[in-house]
């Protein structure tokens, strides 16, 4: 067995190589700059590329021309380059381009507190692009998630053709924890579908019983079109309304409809327990703590850490919520997810404790939220 002791950045530096991985371009901003550092240091030896863009808006745009390459690409920034990455993400979403986003969240709003941690842009992956249609957003907890989500990451988005985001924040990405990559269980890798041989080739075409095109990459032998604009299955820019509303329903139900098959989780049950704690990322270190620490004089309660925040894992938390009365959602924002909890458990009484500044969310506070009446 061989020990390492990584930060979350470098954990997702390694989960991306691991996965094929062979293209990086970032630029540099605290806390995400040390995953760019990392796949300098992998990249090259590998033949791959690492790149530092001008700027966020360079960086993306070069990832989305390698991924249309053929290439597995990723970036990582923060809150203030999430907004300038919003027009290309876009892009990526409309125009199926496979790529892998690493949020490391800061304290915001705009440049906020670069060394201070929160989740504070949960809303802002998913609705952060014009369109409205829904993207996959996984939160690790550790450096284990860090390094397995990674590989997660890069085979959703291979699969489904899609930008997955990757949502750590200050405390998990420049946290150093000892790991074993040798006994972590990986997933298999998966690539991009290509066309059967023999058959014609359309760049947004499905075919049958799936949702998802073939990949061919741009500068082969066949044809391949792009376009940002709306376009039908053939890549060129169309006014038809049944072939508009057809894509925008596919790109939309190819996610949500197989959201089940993603949805990453940890669960602890207490038995007995009225109460359902759910949290993610950080903040859910605290809570397992608080779960294991459980004293005989408090109230019980069973806990549920969210790995797949969006699409929302409807029937997941409405399983896991079935056997209890109340319901309590923690996170380190002013209240974005438990919104969704609210929507998915229409009648259940859900209490929120939430806060946004700069400090961790601890095990005692939690308490008092679950021992409230």
């Amino acid at each position: 067995m061989t020990q390492c002791l990584l930060e979350g950045n470098e954990a997702i530096a390694r989960g991306a190589v691991y996965s094929g991985c062979r293209f990086f371009a970032g630029y540099p901003i605290t806390p995400a700059t040390s995953i760019s550092n990392t796949m300098l240091q992998l990249l090259p030896p590998l033949g791959g590329i690492c790149i530092q863009g001008e700027d966020e808006i360079a960086s993306i745009g070069y990832c989305l021309g390698a991924s249309m390459a053929g290439m597995k690409v990723m970036t990582a920034t923060s809150g203030p380059g999430m907004s300038l990455y919003s027009e290309n993400v876009s892009f990526a979403i409309g125009s199926e381009i496979p790529i892998v986003i690493v949020d490391v969240q800061r304290l915001g709003p705009s440049t906020g507190s670069a060394t201070r941690g929160a989740d504070g842009d949960i809303q802002f992956m998913q609705w952060g692009n014009s369109g409205g249609l829904p993207v996959i957003v996984l939160a690790p907890v550790d450096v284990k998630d860090c390094f397995v989500l990674t590989m997660h990451a890069f085979n959703l988005a291979e699969e489904y053709r899609c930008p997955v985001f990757v949502a750590s924040n200050k405390e998990i990405g420049l946290t150093r924890e000892s790991i074993d990559l040798d006994t972590v269980e990986r997933p298999a890798i998966y690539t991009r579908a290509a066309p059967q041989e023999g058959k014609s080739f359309l760049p947004f075409g499905t075919p049958p019983g799936r949702m998802v095109p073939d990949f061919l990459p741009i500068g082969g032998e066949t044809l391949v079109r792009q376009t940002s604009s709306t376009h039908g299955p053939n890549g060129y820019i169309t006014v038809d309304p049944d072939e508009i509303g057809g894509i925008r329903q596919r790109l939309k139900d190819k996610l949500i409809s197989n959201v089940d098959q993603y949805s990453y989780y940890e669960e602890y049950r207490k038995e007995a327990a009225d109460t359902l704690l759910i949290t993610y990322g950080v903040t859910a270190r605290a809570a397992r703590d608080l779960f294991h620490n459980q004293g005989a004089d408090s109230r019980p309660f069973s806990l549920l850490v969210l790995k797949t925040l969006w699409p929302v894992p409807e029937s997941l938390i409405q399983e896991k919520a079935r056997a209890v009365k109340r319901v309590v959602m923690v996170e380190m924002n002013l209240g974005q997810y438990v919104r969704e909890v609210e929507r998915t458990l229409p009648d259940k009484d859900i209490e929120f404790f939430g806060q946004m500044n700069g400090k961790l969310i601890t095990p005692g506070q939690i308490r008092k939220v679950i021992d409230h009446v």
